[in-house]
């Protein structure tokens, strides 16, 4: 079985030998471009149907057996999260929740009540926007509220 960086790694190199795009990718397996790099990325898993048709797609061969083994493997998320990543589309994320953290918090919480906003029952979609200043990057974010237990 391949590590999960070595699928990652498998599934670049075909992603860039077969010049295809994430959108491509994700409707030859009919799921969210979001999910589908967020699987291959190491940090989610993909169903067997989806693992198969993903390396279908990619035409990887003698080593389709492992990436979909792979991708089918629960990850350990966020692993590299012990420190801030110093990629600064990545920083810049880290910035907003440090900007902005508690106001989201208290916004969220006036509105729903105690509780937070899931990361499992989520939906996260990136859109380009044209705009007169230059181009804009829309982040939605959806999750399911979960009141927490009082007793």
């Amino acid at each position: 079985m391949l590590s999960k960086i070595e699928m990652t790694e498998t599934i670049m190199e075909a992603k860039f030998a077969k010049g295809t795009s994430w959108e491509e990718i994700s409707s030859a397996i009919g799921m969210s471009p979001v999910f589908v790099v967020s699987a291959c990325l190491g940090q989610n898993t993909l169903p067997a149907a989806a693992a198969e048709k993903l390396t279908a797609f990619l035409g990887l061969g003698n080593r389709a057996r492992e990436v979909e083994t792979s991708l089918q493997m629960p990850p350990k998320k966020a692993q590299e999260a012990e420190m801030v990543s110093k990629d600064p589309l990545i920083y810049r994320f880290h910035e907003i929740t440090y900007v902005y953290g508690d106001t989201i918090k208290e916004l969220i919480h006036e509105k729903f009540g105690d509780g937070i906003m899931s990361a499992i029952d989520f939906d996260l979609l990136i859109d380009k926007v044209e705009h007169p200043k230059g181009d804009r990057v829309k982040v939605t974010m959806s999750g399911k509220f979960l009141p927490y237990n009082q007793w």
